[in-house]
């Protein structure tokens, strides 16, 4: 009994950590709207103010108890490790999307970072719930839940033309971020490697079957 309230209580945790980890689907969103150069102004102090937040906690016991007694209940035990001072998940995904912004066209980084979020969201909830068949690093349902909800989440994303083949190769980049997502548990953040896979797939496959085709959006801002 005491396991299985324990399980309830981390599943609750979980539940907190992603309805939180949906607001970074803003991201893509307000990215759709703005000038690459007004979204790399707006994340690099982020980043900067993330993660010197995030290093200093393990350096400065004021900041330490600050920073616990606000975002303590949210982070997983690596993300507390003294020992090897983790960055935690919300300050990857700064990163992440600073990085993303910076190499891929606007359309492929939001495709890619919609995957991520949608993508790990039910990767976590539901593998977490019934996951029970192992599948390389994780479980068989969770990756599954990756693979089907983040599938459901490109139909809707932008296409350049709305060309059939679009939908067609933004699942299989799903595909491999849905794989990518599972190989990378306990040695690299999902929060890269999900957004990064999907994207370079999808640009690459964009080159081979639309290689006269411009990945510039129509009326949307470069």
């Amino acid at each position: 009994m005491e396991n299985n309230g324990s399980a309830t209580i981390d599943y609750k945790k979980e539940l907190v950590r992603k309805a939180i980890h949906m607001i970074s689907l803003s991201i893509p969103v307000i990215y759709y709207y703005i000038p690459r150069d007004v979204a790399v102004d707006i994340l690099v102090p982020l980043v900067l103010i993330s993660v010197t937040i995030d290093l200093g906690r393990y350096v400065f016991p004021s900041l330490a108890k600050w920073f616990y007694s606000w975002f303590g209940f949210l982070l997983r035990k690596h993300e507390v490790d003294k020992k090897k001072k983790n960055l935690n998940g919300a300050s990857y995904v700064l990163i992440s999307a600073l990085i993303c912004i910076l190499i891929f066209p606007k359309i492929i980084f939001v495709t890619a970072f919609t995957v991520l979020i949608i993508g790990d969201i039910a990767a976590a909830l539901i593998g977490r719930r019934f996951g029970k068949h192992k599948f390389l690093a994780k479980s068989l349902e969770g990756t599954l839940a990756f693979f089907v909800f983040a599938s459901i989440a490109v139909m809707l994303t932008p296409k350049v033309m709305y060309f059939p083949g679009e939908y067609f190769i933004a699942i299989v980049a799903v595909a491999f971020g849905a794989i990518g997502e599972n190989i990378s548990y306990g040695w690299a953040d999902d929060n890269l490697v999900i957004p990064l896979t999907v994207g370079f797939v999808l640009w690459g496959l964009y080159i081979w079957l639309y290689p006269n085709l411009s990945l510039i959006l129509p009326n949307v801002p470069v």
